[in-house]
């Protein structure tokens, strides 16, 4: 991780613009509000777990199926009810939309 900031800071990956990403780096060394560093060692021993259990397909499998089967509680529909409900405090509309377009005219 370090060396990554250091690269970034230093224009390794812009050496035509070495300051083009400093922003980046000045969020990530002196800001990091979505703790991408400091979440960054838990993220290395989270992924060696998903390493290891990708090498056993049977279990890859199950934990595969389990995850598919529970997103159904994640759709955008109900997630944007819930936003309109609970925050915007608005109730769904019945107005029906006409159609995006007509259908073209056949000329004889």
């Amino acid at each position: 991780m370090k060396l990554c900031l250091e690269q970034i800071r230093d224009g390794f990956f812009s050496p035509e613009n070495p300051h083009l990403f400093k922003d980046i780096y000045n969020s990530l060394a002196f800001d990091d509000r979505f703790l991408l560093c400091a979440d960054y060692a838990s993220y290395i021993r989270v992924q060696q777990e998903v390493e290891e259990a990708y090498k056993d397909e049977l279990r890859w499998s199950k934990m595969m199926l389990m995850n598919i089967a529970s997103s159904g509680k994640f759709s955008s529909d109900r997630t944007i009810r819930e936003y309109a409900r609970d925050i915007w405090g608005v109730e769904p509309s019945t107005i029906k939309l006409p159609p995006p377009f007509e259908p073209a005219i056949e000329k004889k």
